[in-house]
């Protein structure tokens, strides 16, 4: 029996999240530069997205680049920002084709002109399709997120658009970059590293996590599938009782 025919077509989580981590790793095990890394694990992206359209998920959310990594020596981000602009035209009609609407969170002026046009003419002939939603996280923390939320909040009040006693979870989540979103079922990192690295904190409250040795560039569909199932064996109680 193969671990595709083992998954459970009626529990399978509508919202996926990946930190795409051990680009850079894979890359230094092989004596590559960090970059080989990067370009090797679009690969790793078209087969995960492959694998949650044919399994129907709906929404599949990337952590792609941060905050934090703008920190990175320049070669090696100009690199990732030229990759991720070659990527997302090279992919438009098989996006269109497959009905992936192009989604994106995160600081977008951070990024160069050349990258923000490219993903600006992507997510714009993609935005009426609906078979799933592709997410990528781009120059995204989310303290960045919930500091700027609580800003934008303020302005709201200060401006008479609600009354602050009506503030509530719901409210918060309007001003989120994730609020046209479900909030995440499964969070998977690949790598080998178990934490969360300021992603999606408030998105991931309930979201079951899926850590794994395996570098980004070296994730298949079997590790894929393994993550599926188990999430499948989780009992999902949201702090109540069954």
């Amino acid at each position: 029996m193969t671990l595709f025919s083992k998954i459970d077509s009626n529990n399978i989580p509508k919202h996926i999240c990946v930190i795409m981590d051990g680009n850079g790793r894979w890359a230094k095990i092989l004596g590559k530069e960090r970059t080989f890394g990067h370009q090797k694990g679009i690969n790793s992206v078209k087969k995960i997205l492959e694998e949650c359209l044919k399994l129907g998920v709906k929404y599949l959310t990337l952590f792609a680049f941060s905050k934090e990594n703008w920190e990175r020596p320049k070669y090696e981000v100009k690199m990732i920002m030229k990759l991720l602009e070659k990527s997302v035209l090279k992919y438009k009609e098989t996006l269109i084709e497959n009905g992936v609407q192009l989604n994106t969170i995160g600081d977008l002026n951070d990024l160069p002109e050349n990258t923000k046009e490219a993903i600006k003419i992507i997510s714009d002939l993609t935005n009426k399709n609906k078979k799933i939603t592709l997410t990528i996280a781009l120059s995204y923390s989310s303290r960045w997120e919930i500091t700027n939320s609580v800003k934008k909040i303020i302005t709201d009040y200060e401006n008479n658009k609600f009354n602050i006693k009506n503030i509530n979870e719901e409210t918060v989540n309007t001003y989120l970059c994730t609020n046209t979103l479900p909030y995440p079922d499964l969070l998977i990192r690949t790598g080998g590293e178990k934490r969360i690295s300021n992603f999606l904190l408030w998105q991931l409250a309930y979201a079951e996590l899926y850590f794994c040795d395996t570098n980004w560039p070296d994730f298949e569909k079997e590790d894929f599938y393994k993550s599926i199932l188990e999430y499948q064996k989780r009992e999902r109680r949201f702090g109540k009782i069954d």
